[in-house]
């Protein structure tokens, strides 16, 4: 199965580097990237140490619903192109994330969350989306649960 990493969308990212508000109304803090550790959701690499980034809270659902979580995420400030596509992308680095799987109403389909190896991320990924129930997968930290991309189908 090809998969495709999808960032968070274009129109949502400049609506937040244009200081429009977050999922919590709020407007998004400006902040200085520091040891290369923070991954901008939409460009899908990770910010350079010294470049100005936003954080903000999001929510990657078209709606709000018991199952949409929301949590704190890094984008450049400045605008920066869409990444993505079939390649696991540079923000993907840590040992391991949590993958769950989503039905088309966005809700999480039990059975199909847990934490996984980075090197295991495609085949894992993969498996879940066979399942005709799972629409998409999420990838999250690990460590702090945040919000990192969407994994369809390709």
């Amino acid at each position: 199965m090809t998969l495709r990493f999808t960032p968070i969308p274009t129109k949502t990212v400049r609506a937040y580097q244009a200081g429009g508000p977050d999922a919590n109304g709020q407007t998004p803090e400006r902040q200085i990237a520091q040891g290369g550790s923070n991954p901008c959701r939409h460009c899908l690499k990770m910010i350079p140490d010294g470049a100005e980034m936003l954080v903000l809270a999001h929510r990657p659902f078209a709606s709000v619903q018991p199952y949409a979580e929301l949590g704190p995420i890094f984008l450049c400030a400045d605008a920066c192109e869409p990444g993505g596509g079939a390649e696991m992308p540079e923000i993907l680095a840590s040992p391991g994330y949590i993958l769950r799987g989503y039905s088309a109403e966005e809700r999480i389909l039990y059975g199909t969350g847990g934490v996984v190896a980075l090197a295991d991320i495609p085949a894992v990924a993969a498996a879940k989306l066979s399942d005709p129930r799972v629409a998409f997968v999420h990838v999250g930290s690990a460590s702090n649960n945040c919000y990192q991309l969407r994994v369809d189908r390709g």
